[in-house]
């Protein structure tokens, strides 16, 4: 109850973590007595309680929360039904990475954040598998959509996952009702195990799957003589002014107004021509799909002072009939990005083709 009144999201993630880092020595020998205990044919909760209460020298109470996140992991069978396979290879793993394969298989497989070591689940909720379809959809999920995800019953989505527009929604109503500051704990909590899974990645506090996260970071992060950090921080400024523009809930892209899974935050005047301040300058940048900044980067297309792009007569036809008219979007000119672009016009445009192309195309003329 909350201020005398029914608590309206009650069924959310119900996922509590009594230990957070599933590495430890603790967290492993806990999972081991567990083990151990119903290798022996043990069947009475209390007993293995005890058990571990006595090997690890805890309270009742923590040995309770230790266990019972056990089951919603998936590594323990609910009701005191054993364990499923996989627990043992945890214990025994050699290494770290070994250790988070199969806890990812784990998780993927058995998790249900409802189960408890005394109340089963009624039917399986497979929260996991929601996320990760979700995930598919939206390409990457910050903390409010993660936080949205967890205030929902996943059977009343019968599709299997949200959209953005969804998640937005969904994280007013809970914001409004005080879920989100009720359960911080536990969202971060989840946020924690979802970035110890294989093939998943938080990068800016959003969840990324490890390839998108490869595309859209680390070959600009290590371009040479970049600095990854300031770089991050660059594409974000341009993320940012493109989703208050927009009023989108992700990035698009400056000239096509399209959420493209990859964007790329495109320098103006080259990262290599520009001094310490203007490296990192969100006005000397634009966020473009990889079309656009490759042709932009290359010197195959450039904008006028009113936005509207520039094609090379280099280009061929079917190139210019797929730009033709585009243009920036009027809330991302300003003076000073428009200062960077007349260098762009002067210095890259048609700058940076090779003698030998240039032959092969008035060849083909």
């Amino acid at each position: 109850m909350i201020d005398g009144k029914r608590q309206i999201y009650e069924d959310y993630w119900r996922y509590t973590a009594a230990r957070t880092d599933f590495n430890d020595m603790e967290f492993i020998e806990v999972l081991k007595c567990c083990v151990a205990f119903f290798d022996q044919g043990g069947t009475d909760y209390n007993l293995l309680q005890d058990r571990v209460a006595s090997l690890m020298g805890i309270s009742p109470e923590s040995v309770r929360k230790m266990i019972n996140q056990l089951v919603k992991l998936g590594f323990l069978k609910p009701g005191m039904k054993g364990y499923n396979a996989e627990a043992a290879d945890y214990c025994n793993a050699t290494s770290d990475a070994m250790r988070k394969r199969i806890l990812s298989r784990i998780v993927y497989q058995y998790s249900d954040f409802d189960n408890s070591m005394t109340r089963p689940s009624p039917n399986r909720q497979g929260q996991i598998n929601f996320f990760l379809k979700t995930l598919d959809e939206v390409r990457s999920v910050s903390d409010r959509q993660l936080a949205a995800m967890m205030s929902v019953d996943v059977k009343d989505y019968p599709k299997g996952y949200l959209t953005a527009s969804e998640l937005e929604e969904i994280y007013r109503k809970a914001e409004e009702n005080g879920f989100v500051a009720r359960k911080y704990n536990q969202i971060s909590h989840l946020k924690n195990l979802l970035g110890r899974l294989e093939d998943l990645e938080i990068r800016n506090d959003r969840i990324y799957y490890h390839s998108d996260a490869a595309r859209l970071f680390r070959q600009e992060d290590r371009r040479p003589g970049r600095d990854p950090y300031l770089q991050r921080v660059y594409k974000s400024a341009l993320e940012d002014e493109s989703m208050a523009y927009f009023g989108s809930p992700v990035p698009r892209c400056m000239v096509t107004g399209i959420a493209f899974p990859v964007l790329i935050a495109s320098h103006i005047k080259p990262y290599q021509h520009s001094d310490a301040k203007e490296q990192f300058d969100p006005d000397n940048g634009l966020l473009l799909n990889r079309n656009i900044d490759s042709l932009f980067d290359l010197g195959y297309v450039t904008f006028s002072p009113d936005g509207y792009i520039i094609p090379s007569r280099y280009l061929d036809g079917g190139v210019l009939s797929y730009i033709g008219g585009a243009r920036i979007y009027d809330g991302f000119i300003n003076d000073r990005r428009m200062y960077y672009m007349g260098y762009h016009r002067a210095n890259v445009f048609e700058k940076n083709f090779s003698i030998p192309y240039i032959m092969k195309y008035n060849q083909l003329k």
